[in-house]
């Protein structure tokens, strides 16, 4: 049987008709990103109760109608590790998912491992196996194959099941509250990354003085602009190290500007007439208009606070053992410092930390505080125990 793919519009109208009458859908999409701006669609897959099916986007030029379809409040949309997607919709319309589903992010908060692939999923979740031989596959080279059909419908076509499954059991533990609450956080991360200005992305800004980041800030926009007209990655126009560097020299010629390693490369050494104008520009920003410096926050752990962030890591891990949750997802090594600082500079500061919010509060927030607090001890478990560590608190609790 011949794998569905729609190229006509009225065929792919016809597809979002019935997508939104059911009001559910799993999807997927394949895409290149390497040598591009932005990443490309090569492929766009559905899977309903009723249908699976694939939309070419080469054929296919205006898909308005589907985004408009995953940014509505009506329809679920089902996906795994959607953050290609929710920026697909976001960049297309403008627009952010509004009622979608992870079971990537779902999964997390009915196992330790985080974040499992699709494939890993599956095998989990149905104890089926899945075809991963495409994975190196040319989207955007026409025509596609049966088995690349094949294989990109697979990524959809059992993903309602394992959606109704998660959330049957996420349901009965009391966890779907979480998984949703996880998953719009993800969601508005996207969207804040998305709308903050490209110079406040790159690492290695906080030594720099106002100046300086006057210039990341001219070069990063120019990098932007640079790579949108031709259509490149932005970082192929202009590395992250060598923008920094740059801002730091300030030179005002090419030669100057040559004195940074790598610049003397054809694909940077043919733009540096314009970095360098772009750092004059700069250069000449009135005082009372250059940016602002970030508020000044110690960036590397001190010694103290690395060992009380192990101490904490130790309790987190059992923690999460006991309750049979991702700590990838609860928490990372940030997370925990951040809570340090909170505990020891800042308890009425600006604001709560973020394992102190919302379910992982409910998780270890507090149980980490009483830790540090010395309210809560823990000891060696006995063989055969489920968990390395048993927690006792201290008091009459």
């Amino acid at each position: 049987m011949t794998t569905p793919l729609i190229s006509s519009h009225d065929g792919f109208i016809e597809l979002c008709d019935h997508i939104r009458n059911i009001g559910l859908v799993a999807f997927d999409t394949e895409f290149v990103s390497e040598s591009t701006y932005r990443p490309e669609l090569g492929l766009l897959q559905f899977a309903t109760d009723e249908r699976v099916a694939a939309v070419d986007p080469l054929a296919i030029t205006d898909l308005t109608a589907w985004w408009d379809i995953m940014a509505d409040d009506q329809t679920t949309v089902v996906v795994h590790g959607g953050q290609a997607e929710i920026r697909f919709c976001l960049h297309l319309i403008g627009k952010p998912p509004r009622k979608l589903y992870d079971i990537q992010v779902a999964e997390g908060f009915r196992g330790r491992s985080y974040p499992l692939s699709y494939s890993a999923i599956v095998q989990r979740v149905l104890n089926l196996q899945v075809d991963g031989s495409q994975t190196r596959t040319d989207w955007l080279r026409r025509p596609l194959s049966e088995d690349q059909l094949k294989y990109a419908l697979e990524d959809v076509e059992h993903v309602l099941e394992i959606w109704r499954r998660q959330t049957t059991w996420l349901t009965a533990h009391g966890r779907l509250e979480w998984a949703d609450a996880e998953i719009n956080r993800m969601i508005d991360d996207i969207v804040r990354d998305d709308s903050t200005a490209a110079w406040q992305k790159i690492s290695g800004t906080h030594k720099l003085s106002r100046r300086e980041l006057a210039i990341v800030e001219k070069l990063a926009a120019w990098r932007e602009q640079e790579a949108a007209f031709r259509n490149r990655p932005v970082r192929r126009v202009l590395r992250d190290d060598l923008l920094i560097d740059l801002a730091r020299r300030k030179p005002i010629n090419v030669q100057q500007a040559l004195a940074t390693r790598d610049l003397n490369r054809p694909e940077y050494k043919r733009r540096l007439e314009e970095i360098v104008e772009v750092i004059g520009e700069a250069i000449n920003v009135p005082e009372a208009d250059l940016p602002k410096k970030p508020r000044s926050r110690r960036q590397e752990a001190t010694s103290d606070e690395q060992v009380i962030s192990k101490l904490l890591s130790l309790s987190l891990s059992n923690r999460c053992a006991e309750m049979d949750v991702s700590q990838t997802l609860v928490a990372n090594n940030k997370d925990l410092t951040e809570l340090v600082r909170y505990h020891r500079f800042s308890q009425n500061g600006d604001g709560l930390p973020r394992i102190l919010d919302g379910w992982r509060q409910e998780v270890c927030g507090q149980l980490l505080l009483d830790v540090m607090d010395g309210k809560v001890g823990f000891r060696v478990a006995a063989a055969g125990s489920d968990t390395p560590l048993e927690f006792h608190y201290t008091d009459d609790r």
